[in-house]
């Protein structure tokens, strides 16, 4: 019998055929990802297709921040997913919700890539040398806020579009810098137009930043064997951490939270931070504990930073 979960969407029996049947977005970016997903599993001996899905935020000319919708890159796959025209969904960890899609399950998180963001700009080598006014183009709230935090003379703008569109706005002149992920940088073969990494201390990520997430239906036992191969666990630890911080904290992916996980000396460690919207008020949580303790470990820091007013930050963002 067919299950049905949440959100409105509606699972279907499993494959019986034996090529799996890969989801993805259709930007240069999510076509990376998808196909080196597809090279690993073909090394494994698994036969790949892939199925290129628009979703909700292709196209849209919405600033992400101000978008009330969770999901705008995952859903329709999930869709595709649960209906049964796919058999493996790929993410970008820090688009996917935190919030749980009944008969759906990550059934493995490769290796990450660097979770750093990049600061790039053709006039100066570091954010510090910007001068005061300077146009920064970021979509993310959290890079905003944290920006504003450290600098707050900057005018921190929105820009849209996929890396290449806001790179050639940066060439442009539309902007004095702009913020992206190293990952996508470094995927894309653009690393070399990284002007600077920016610090933890600075600048913590996305939760889930530079990881992907494999998903599968939970009653497909075939494909989750194959699959499951893939898995990192320290990575794995790392993002189940950090997204049951976000979860925890029902901050969405859009809200002004960092949160970096990473394994060291055979412990994870947790560092975290809420801002405001203006990046005046800035709290910040630490944990650390045994790489099978992810969950509470999030669980833990984000109820240190409920203690210090958490929940009125993102409220507070969202209203913004």
């Amino acid at each position: 019998m067919n299950k049905v979960p949440t959100n409105g969407l509606t699972a279907t029996k499993p494959r019986t055929e034996s090529t799996i049947r890969l989801g993805t977005r259709a930007s240069a970016l999510a076509r990376w990802q998808a196909q080196w997903v597809a090279s690993r599993l073909t090394e494994l001996g698994a036969s790949v297709e892939l199925v290129f899905i628009k979703t909700g935020g292709d196209g849209t000319t919405t600033p992400i921040t101000e978008s009330s919708g969770q999901g705008l890159f995952t859903k329709e796959i999930q869709r595709a997913l649960l209906d049964g025209r796919i058999d493996l969904a790929v993410h970008s960890l820090k688009d996917l919700p935190t919030e749980r899609i009944e008969g759906l399950g990550l059934a493995a998180v490769p290796p990450r890539e660097s979770p750093n963001d990049a600061f790039i700009s053709n006039q100066v080598a570091t954010v510090e040398h910007l001068p005061g006014e300077s146009r920064v183009g970021t979509g993310s709230r959290r890079r905003q806020s944290q920006l504003l935090y450290a600098r707050p003379d900057l005018a921190v703008v929105d820009i849209r579009g996929n890396v290449e569109t806001r790179l050639q706005k940066l060439d442009d002149g539309e902007y004095d810098a702009i913020i992206l992920a190293e990952a996508g940088l470094k995927r894309l073969g653009l690393g070399d137009r990284i002007t600077q990494l920016l610090p933890p201390a600075v600048m913590l990520p996305a939760v889930g930043q530079g990881a992907l997430g494999l998903e599968t239906r939970e009653d497909d036992a075939s494909t989750i064997a194959v699959v499951g191969q893939l898995d990192d666990a320290c990575t794995h630890a790392c993002v189940l951490a950090e997204r049951a911080l976000l979860a925890a904290l029902r901050g969405g992916c859009l809200a002004p939270i960092g949160a970096w996980g990473r394994v060291l000396d055979d412990k994870l460690h947790l560092d975290a931070v809420v801002l405001s919207a203006d990046g005046a008020a800035r709290l910040v949580a630490n944990a650390m504990g045994d790489i099978g303790s992810a969950v509470t470990l999030g669980e833990s820091a984000a109820r240190h930073l409920i203690e210090q007013g958490a929940a009125e930050l993102i409220a507070g963002s969202r209203e913004g």
